[in-house]
């Protein structure tokens, strides 16, 4: 298969190497021409993929057409808000007749817009509406690029409402190690995705004021509450949040110590105002924007999702992390409810 990558992060340099190893032609797009000459003549990236080499096969390139020559899917892996921007792009470079000519286009990256609130797949059928939702998939999971990118054995699941291109999916990125599930649970997947990474913040903010097991465990589990609330509310399988999607990745994203979000919220916790913690991450923690749309759009829908709320004030109204875990902690006393 030909299969081109927008975006040159860790995701994709990981990926790239995954999907060589199993025999495609790969077309990484990298926006920076300085980040791009860096991968050309590194093979690496030596701060976001240390030590993951990228085999001269694959192609880097900062022409964005040059994916699309006789490309058959395209993985969407540039950071959440950037999504729009990028079809943008697309529809000025590419003719819309070779646009219409690939069969999936598979998002790898994870979160929900700010100012519309509007999931991924939607962002790409607002902005090109020749790319349907039976040609839209999303793969997601616990999989960070640092252990795909070393080959350690990994899951995820490939959903799509066409479940044929979900079974696609599954051939193309799966090895000896790395095992893909399929669903047709589109939204269920992407939103499990998104919301994982706000609670991976509050992780952070747990594991930087020095609690314990206890305190993880419980925010977790009251994490995928909030993550189930939502996902009923707008039409997602509540048996998505138990799988690789919800409760796997937001175990890996809450405990890992590769986590960026679990990373971000630690620095949080520190005392870091918002602006001074983003100085100190040289990746995207994809949380700190979905965590303002994800507030909003609860509003909006008039979810209860405590967690995401301290989380948005600490990050975003200047809430001290410790004055938010105890007004989550002081909360009017309730009975338990997992929905």
């Amino acid at each position: 298969m030909k299969i081109g990558i927008l975006g040159a992060g860790s995701w994709s340099i990981a990926l790239s190497v995954l999907l060589d190893k199993n025999g495609h032609n790969i077309k990484i797009w990298e926006f920076s021409v300085k980040e791009a000459q860096l991968l050309q003549e590194k093979r690496e990236h030596p701060i976001k993929l240390p030590g993951v080499k990228i085999p001269e096969a694959i192609e880097i390139t900062t022409k964005v057409s040059n994916l699309f020559e006789d490309c058959e899917y395209i993985v969407i892996a540039v950071p959440a808000q950037f999504v729009r921007a990028t079809m943008k792009t697309l529809l000025k470079e590419i003719p819309l007749e070779k646009i219409d000519k690939i069969r999936g286009w598979i998002i790898v990256a994870k979160g929900i817009e700010i100012g519309s609130n509007a999931l991924l797949t939607d962002v790409i059928n607002q902005e090109i509406p020749l790319i349907t939702m039976d040609k839209l998939a999303v793969l997601s999971g616990p999989s960070h690029a640092e252990e795909v990118g070393r080959k350690l054995p990994t899951t995820a699941v490939a959903a799509s409402t066409n479940i044929h291109l979900a079974e696609e999916v599954q051939l193309i990125f799966s090895n000896t190690t790395f095992r893909v599930y399929t669903s047709n649970d589109i939204i269920g997947v992407e939103l499990a995705g998104s919301v994982k990474n706000v609670i991976a913040l509050a992780a952070g903010v747990c594991d930087g004021l020095g609690f314990g097991d206890n305190t993880k465990g419980a925010l977790l589990t009251r994490g995928m509450v909030e993550m189930i609330r939502l996902g009923k509310k707008m039409g997602a399988d509540e048996h998505t949040f138990n799988g690789l999607a919800g409760f796997g990745d937001l175990i890996t994203t809450c405990c890992s110590k590769h986590s960026r979000n679990r990373h971000f919220g630690e620095l949080l916790a520190s005392g870091l105002s918002l602006e001074e913690a983003l100085g100190k991450m040289t990746m995207v923690a994809e949380g700190v924007t979905t965590a303002k749309s994800l507030y909003s759009l609860s509003q909006k829908m008039g979810i209860e999702m405590p967690i995401t709320s301290e989380i948005y004030k600490a990050l975003y109204e200047g809430k001290s992390p410790h004055d938010a875990v105890i007004d989550l902690m002081t909360r009017e006393p309730k009975a338990e409810r997992i929905t």
